[in-house]
């Protein structure tokens, strides 16, 4: 198979996906992998406008066909890249009316799926993560339990669900380490790459950051091939 896509989805604003996909590609540009970013929240592109400059960048509009279109097109021209989608908070309909042109397209190209769906403690992370699983009948689909929006006990909506049980069939369920609000405000509203908090930040901001992303790391290893 030729490198995998990393779809990070959730499908509604604030429970993470942003500051997810920033730790990810972090996390496999340390890796030495060829990362290319396809930011499909154009109308709010954080990421993009943070590692645009470091890394290839694609932004691609998913409520479109055309859009489904052109990343079918671009996952299929950049096999030497790691893919990750960060998507955007209305993405749930996107993928209801064109997924299929993606999903139908991977065995062709020779991709696999990788979707890590965020999630905060609300019912509503649940219904739309069923709807999408619904849909998305390919790939692994693993669920990451934001633990900026309370500990892992907080999720009990989650926690004992019968979805919980379909993704543990095939994928898995993860904890995503909560970094301080002073880290998270600074790589949003400064729209900085995480290597350049590091670098630039006092010794105890970098502390924390580098907390952080040890603990992503862990996780990674989990799921990241």
């Amino acid at each position: 198979m030729e490198k995998p896509v990393y779809m990070v989805n959730g499908s509604k604003g604030g429970v993470g996906k942003s500051i997810f996909s920033m730790a990810i590609i972090h996390y496999l540009g340390k890796r030495d992998q060829k990362v290319l970013l396809i930011d499909a929240d154009t109308a709010n592109p954080d990421v993009g406008k943070a590692y645009g400059k470091t890394i290839e960048t694609r932004y691609i509009n998913l409520d479109e066909r055309d859009g489904w279109m052109d990343l079918v097109n671009c996952l299929a021209e950049e096999l030497d890249h790691t893919v990750v989608i960060n998507t955007p908070a209305r993405s749930s309909e996107g993928v209801k009316l064109y997924g299929a042109l993606l999903t139908e397209s991977l065995a062709e190209i020779k991709r696999d799926l990788v979707t890590l769906w965020v999630i905060n403690s609300q019912r509503d992370s649940l219904q739309l993560l069923k709807e999408y699983m619904d849909t998305v009948n390919t790939g692994t689909t693993h669920v990451v339990r934001n633990l900026y929006h309370g500990p892992e006990r907080k999720f009990e909506l989650y926690n004992n669900s019968k979805i919980r049980t379909a993704v543990e069939a095939q994928g898995k369920t993860l904890n995503f380490p909560e970094v301080a609000d002073r880290i998270s405000d600074q790589l949003h509203s400064e729209r900085l790459t995480i290597q350049r908090v590091i670098e630039t930040a006092p010794v105890g901001n970098r502390a924390e950051v580098n907390r952080w992303v040890k603990e992503c790391a862990t996780i990674f290893d989990e799921v990241v091939a």
